[in-house]
């Protein structure tokens, strides 16, 4: 049984590695709803404003702040979107690599057993 433990150390290695990567992805998607709606508001309240008042705004004032905020936000959320289902993607990779490493290895330590006790 001792020679099984380092395999056991690098499959629950590979395991936590994957759930990592997908908490990590999930947590990414959850938070693109808290921004859409910090979004929505901030679209809203931005352009409930006459046109005339939004360009006539003095350089470097909050409301130009309020329009670049507004301008890279759809840029944030794709890439919330993108880099967290690319995490969860990464996770499911790995765990099928521990998974397919696992069945490369059952027939090896088989043909050990069967040998040990041959």
């Amino acid at each position: 049984m001792p020679k099984m433990m380092p395999m056991m150390i690098v499959m629950m290695l590979i395991v936590l590695i994957s759930a990592v990567f997908m908490v990590q992805g999930v947590a990414m998607h959850n938070q693109v709803t808290t921004e859409e709606e910090e979004f929505h508001a901030l679209n809203e309240e931005y352009f409930s404003l006459d046109k005339k008042e939004r360009d006539s705004a003095p350089t470097g004032s909050a409301l130009n702040e309020d329009l670049v905020r507004i301008q890279n936000f759809p840029s944030e959320l794709l890439k919330l979107k993108l880099v967290g289902v690319g995490k969860i993607l990464t996770g499911i990779f790995i765990l099928l690599f521990g998974i397919l490493i696992a069945l490369i290895m059952m027939p090896v330590r088989l043909a050990q057993t069967i040998k040990e006790n041959g």
